[in-house]
């Protein structure tokens, strides 16, 4: 194994391409093998009542461990039981209810073959992907998918590649299969990932992320534009929201206004009642708008600040384009 040799740029890039064009063949291969088999596996898992149980070793049982997190995050719940430890307690976690998927190339592996009539017993459904249907494996099945390849991507044909890209491949089918019958949408997807960017822009609203109390200054229209500024300056805003009374909006005043009113009325505008250099009837949000509807909306209209409503049309807070920055939202 000498490592001193220099890589050769043509070689590695026509071994890579070799190796992409195996798998892609062995891959194109199972379109052959969408039969009645696959969709009773497909109809097993939407109709499981239980849990959908992945198991298997080595590398086949990595590719179900993908499977399985698959299913979980998609609708189905989905556990992972190594076959070596299930015969030391953990097939008390599996019910009669549930549904095993096995994924087992040759069909023939000990620790799987040991599962098999203790599966039965339990009374669970058995789902494989095998390169083998002559196996006990897929004998045991209540249905059984072929996955075998005539060659592996390894050039000593040895280690597995072409055979895990088909079973993730195929797995990968059975899980959107199951995930377009349940109807499965972005909001469930965000329900199950809320720690990560879909799940941010489909559940977080703008009163998640909006500036109030302290952070959100509401003036009257008849204080002084220099009283406004110092307000703004206090909450560490970008502007401050003018409301009557019963705190339903006026206007806003942002440095836009300020800029724009400067020239006109120079150092009289400091003095002048912030009500005759506002920006009356702004666009407004509500506070359980979603906080990535509230983006767009921004965006559109180009704006960095926009006054939130409650259902009765009050002034409860400030969005401003940094809040969403931070959250991740654009």
């Amino acid at each position: 194994m000498a490592r001193n040799k220099r890589i050769n740029v043509h070689k590695v890039t026509q071994w890579a391409r070799e190796v992409l064009q195996i798998e892609k063949e062995e891959v194109q291969e199972l379109f052959k093998r969408l039969d009645v088999n696959f969709v009773k596996a497909v109809s097993l898992l939407y109709s499981c009542r239980g849990r959908v149980v992945v198991s298997g070793m080595g590398k086949a049982g990595i590719i179900g461990q993908k499977f399985s997190a698959t299913l979980s995050s998609t609708g189905t719940p989905s556990l992972w039981v190594h076959p070596a430890e299930a015969a030391h307690g953990d097939l008390g976690r599996i019910t009669p209810e549930d549904v095993v998927v096995i994924f087992s190339y040759s069909g023939h592996t000990d620790e799987v073959k040991k599962l098999l009539p203790l599966l039965k017993k339990i009374g669970a459904k058995i789902v494989s992907l095998t390169g083998n249907l002559n196996s006990p494996l897929a004998k045991y099945s209540d249905t059984a998918l072929d996955i075998s390849v005539r060659k592996e991507a390894c050039p000593l044909n040895l280690a597995p590649t072409a055979s895990t890209t088909a079973m993730l491949a195929l797995s990968d089918a059975l899980a959107v299969c199951v995930q377009k019958l349940k109807g499965f949408k972005k909001e469930d997807f965000a329900l199950f990932h809320p720690a990560g960017a879909l799940g941010k822009r489909l559940l977080l609203t703008v009163e998640d992320i909006m500036r109030k109390d302290k952070q959100n200054p509401l003036i009257q229209g008849s204080v002084p534009v220099k009283e406004v500024l110092v307000k703004i300056t206090q909450a560490r805003a970008g502007a401050a929201t003018i409301v009557d009374k019963k705190k339903k909006i006026k206007g806003i005043f942002t440095d836009g206004d300020l800029r724009r009113n400067l020239e006109r009325y120079s150092e009289n505008l400091l003095k002048m009642p912030v009500e005759k250099v506002m920006t009356k009837n702004p666009k407004t949000i509500n506070k359980d708008m979603l906080a990535s509807s509230a983006a767009k909306i921004m965006q559109d209209y180009k704006i960095d600040e926009i006054p939130v409503v409650n259902s009765r049309f009050e002034v409860v807070g400030m969005l401003d384009i940094q809040d969403l920055l931070e959250a991740g939202i654009i």
